[in-house]
């Protein structure tokens, strides 16, 4: 990891680069250090990252969804990369509102971004802009919404106890 003041030095690095709007915040917390960019710069944000920065990070470890319910803007994706070099991972997030949950995808930098965009895709529905088969992973095609978000509805079968399995129907009947 890089400590907080290489944090702010790569953090001001991309500022220069990519404007200071695309970057929103740093976090150093319990030594993981976390750029928060604007959805439309992740792309160009991870690209620099990737090749152009002093000491890049050549591997997308991880890439996942988050809902921050009832916080707006919403919908968060994370990246973590990973330096293999160093051994030194930074993670990149970006937050978007479930109105508009759209990112540019990031397949083209790091091919195996597609299965985990669609994953993030199918279960909390953001769109990853650009991505060559943006389809549902886990869920059937006709499904309708996002099961991992918050407000997604909790239902299902009644569990059968032995101190009410007189109340719920058995599953052969």
């Amino acid at each position: 990891m890089p400590d907080a003041t290489g944090l702010e030095l790569v953090a001001q690095s991309l500022r220069e680069r990519l404007g200071d709007e695309s970057i929103v915040r740093t976090t150093y917390f319990r030594e993981q250090a976390t750029l928060e960019v604007r959805p439309q710069a992740a792309r160009a944000v991870l690209a620099f990252l990737r090749d152009d920065a002093d000491e890049p990070y050549d591997f997308l470890a991880s890439l996942h969804g988050c809902d921050y319910h009832p916080q707006e803007p919403r919908l968060g994706v994370h990246y973590q990369l990973l330096s293999t070099v160093r051994a030194e991972r930074l993670g990149v997030k970006t937050r978007v509102p479930v109105a508009m949950p759209q990112v540019p995808s990031v397949v083209d930098l790091f091919p195996g971004a597609n299965f985990q965009e669609r994953e993030v895709f199918d279960f909390f529905g953001v769109i990853f802009q650009g991505h060559p088969d943006l389809r549902r992973t886990h869920m059937p095609e006709d499904y309708e919404g996002h099961p991992q978000r918050r407000d997604f509805p909790i239902g299902g079968e009644p569990v059968l106890f032995t101190f009410n399995e007189h109340e719920s129907p058995r599953w052969y009947d």
